[in-house]
């Protein structure tokens, strides 16, 4: 047994170098990123190709375009303005992140080479691939030459400067300016190098916008590039920033947008203060059509209740100390009817004195009592007026 184990590594050994390791099969195309295929490499308006792909974010929803002015090697020159956007085709990945979808051919607004371009539309990052096609009957133009070999590194960590006004409390766009200093690591000059500037929220894909920014970096040179950055109207919530120049993203920088709670306030304020004004108008039409009394006023709701009065008032109605009311019986008066007498009253006793007595004594009264008031009287003239009535 000891004496076979050297043979086997000298056989091992020996099929190593007879057999290179490129030749084994290995999974490192899976770790070079995510890759395209077409079915055809040419084909007419009209028809279509079979697009397939592996090595993608898994459940990633997928744009594929064909587009013009492009290479593997470039990217898209151009942007997706050199794409076919309107025919362009989603997909989604599955488990595994491969997927595999129908495209229609058709013209891009630029001329080729072409390719047909596959990028991600949701993620923290975009990723991208692109693979070689040719429409056919579609013009061919040679790539533009780029502009010498310089090569942009970020040197210092970028900023964003400004803050918000009090437009942007109320919905206007916010902006900023992205500052960071950049230096060409290149053998050639960087001429007004034109940069993208990306935003995103949450899990959608940067949204590019070109800026070109005037001004020439040496080699071995660096220069400060400040940019501007502006979001849509009412836009809040947790943004990130991100800086590509030549397809490689040089920085990213978090960008927390606050609420524009001016907007809230505006609905809320509103909200109150219109029902208000109507009501106002409203109470102001029912006072101008409400029918008039005769004096010209507002007539009066006759259902109001009792009447109050006021101290004043009052004071008036109160009787006085020492007055009487002239209505009042005069306090001798006797309360009895004149058509009943004590004497008539059937179950009155009998006065014991004599009927002389009685009469002299009601006579006597009676003369005390005409001759002590005033003629001028009420109570007297009643009287007098009595006793001629009896006399007649």
């Amino acid at each position: 047994m000891k004496r076979r184990i050297p043979a086997l590594v000298t056989a091992a050994l020996a099929l190593a170098f007879l057999f290179p390791v490129s030749l084994l099969p290995t999974t490192a195309t899976a770790a070079d990123g995510p890759t395209v295929k077409v079915s055809k490499s040419q084909a007419g308006t009209g028809s279509s190709i079979i697009v397939t792909g592996t090595g993608w974010p898994r459940k990633a929803l997928l744009m594929m375009l064909i587009c013009g002015r492009s290479s593997p090697s470039r990217g898209v020159i151009g942007g997706t303005n050199s794409c076919a956007n309107a025919d362009g085709r989603a997909v989604t990945t599955d488990t595994q992140g491969a997927f595999s979808q129908s495209l229609p051919v058709v013209e891009p607004p630029v001329p080729c080479p072409c390719v047909v371009h596959v990028a991600t539309v949701t993620g923290s990052s975009d990723t991208a691939a692109d693979a070689v096609f040719q429409v056919a009957g579609h013009p061919v133009e040679p790539l533009p030459e780029s502009d010498g070999t310089g090569r942009l590194s970020v040197l210092t960590d970028p900023r964003l400067d400004g803050s918000s006004g009090l437009l942007t409390w109320f919905g206007a766009p916010p902006t900023r300016t992205l500052v960071l200093t950049v230096g060409n690591l290149g053998t050639a000059a960087v001429k007004d190098p034109v940069f993208q500037v990306g935003t995103s929220h949450g899990v959608f894909a940067p949204q590019w916008d070109e800026q070109q920014w005037q001004g020439t970096i040496q080699p071995g040179g660096k220069a400060r590039v400040e940019l501007p950055v502006s979001l849509a109207s009412g836009a809040h919530g947790d943004y990130s920033v991100s800086l590509k120049y030549d397809g490689k993203v040089l920085a990213e920088q978090p960008w927390g947008v606050g609420r524009p709670w001016g907007v809230t306030l505006f609905w809320v304020l509103a909200g109150v203060v219109v029902p208000a004004a109507l009501f106002r108008v409203g109470m102001a039409v029912v006072d101008r059509v409400r029918p008039r009394g005769p004096g010209g006023q507002h007539a009066v709701r006759r259902d109001r209740g009792p009447r109050r009065l006021r101290l004043p008032e009052l004071t008036l109605r109160m009787p006085k100390v020492g007055e009487r009311d002239g209505n009042s019986p005069p306090a001798g008066a006797s309360s009895t009817l004149p058509w009943f007498t004590p004497d008539a009253d059937p179950g009155a006793v009998p006065d014991p004195r004599t009927d002389t007595e009685a009469d002299t004594d009601a006579d006597t009264d009676t003369h005390l009592n005409l001759g002590d008031l005033d003629p001028g009287t009420p109570t007297t003239n009643a009287m007098n007026t009595t006793n001629s009535k009896g006399n007649t």
